[in-house]
């Protein structure tokens, strides 16, 4: 039979007969593609076929960019065709960059700008807002506060006569408390005695709130010894006792730190 005569060769068997190895590869270039064909060997040392189609597309790029593509290739890609050859190049991922414009810098800025925003600062967090509307009032963030303005506040005075180291008699002591020989004890005449206070109020809390009446001696704010925060109630001394009067007549049930402040005279206290 003439059609069992015939025994159809494969394609690889051809290659070899023509070729009498791999033959180079081809390319074609048809209706905007790249058609390129390759010959080689697999793992099973058998000669495969490989067909690859590329795209053609038109990148617009920067000059310096065209004139690096066309630069002449060296050392083991000197006889390479263009683009990367794998055996000798490595392609890293591209890198893709976001420029900021004018105006999305003028946003980042406007927080720095706006004056508005720096008003109020927390003297807990150190934040934009204010003490009262702090998340971390109550927690140890305040109390650590509380315990560092503590020291300048427990310090006590010592008199001019345990100063040099001298004996001092105790009739001599109650001289200097009531002010010298012939004076009286402590003045109370332009004294108030500001209560219901929050724990978490300082000395500098309560200086801000007493310095628009006028100058002031001196002035006392009752801590707990052992926790250091406040116990609701505070004494001050003002030079005049008119800027005493206005203090007792504007702060008393004043609204201040979500209680009701409670001002009075000072009661003299009993020698």
């Amino acid at each position: 039979m003439p059609a069992a005569d015939k025994v159809k060769s494969s394609w690889a068997d051809e290659v070899e007969l023509d070729y009498g190895g791999l033959p180079p590869s081809t390319e074609v270039i048809e209706n905007g593609h790249k058609y390129v064909t390759e010959y080689k060997f697999n793992n099973d040392d058998k000669k495969t076929k490989v067909l690859r189609t590329y795209k053609i597309t038109k990148q617009v790029v920067p000059k310096v960019v065209a004139r690096r593509k066309n630069l002449p290739k060296f050392g083991d890609s000197e006889n390479d065709k263009p683009g990367p050859n794998s055996h000798t190049t490595m392609v890293s991922e591209d890198v893709y960059m976001q420029f900021l414009s004018a105006k999305d810098e003028e946003k980042s800025n406007e927080n720095v700008l706006d004056p508005l925003k720096n008003i109020a600062k927390c003297r807990i967090c150190n934040g934009d807002h204010w003490s009262v509307n702090c998340p971390y009032k109550g927690t140890a963030m305040d109390t650590s506060k509380l315990m560092e303005n503590k020291a300048p506040a427990t310090t006590t005075t010592v008199d001019s006569g345990s100063k040099t180291g001298k004996y001092v008699p105790p009739f001599m002591k109650d001289i200097q408390k009531a002010g010298g020989p012939g004076g009286r004890g402590r003045d109370d005449t332009s004294a108030i005695r500001i209560s219901n206070l929050s724990e978490s109020m300082t000395e500098a809390d309560l200086e801000e709130l007493v310095k628009k009446f006028g100058p002031h001696n001196k002035m006392y704010l009752a801590r707990d010894k052992n926790t250091g925060l406040c116990k609701g109630f505070a004494y001050v001394h003002f030079k005049l006792r008119k800027d005493a009067a206005a203090a007792i007549e504007l702060l008393n049930g004043h609204g201040y730190d979500h209680l009701i402040l409670n001002v009075e005279w000072s009661k003299p206290q009993n020698n």
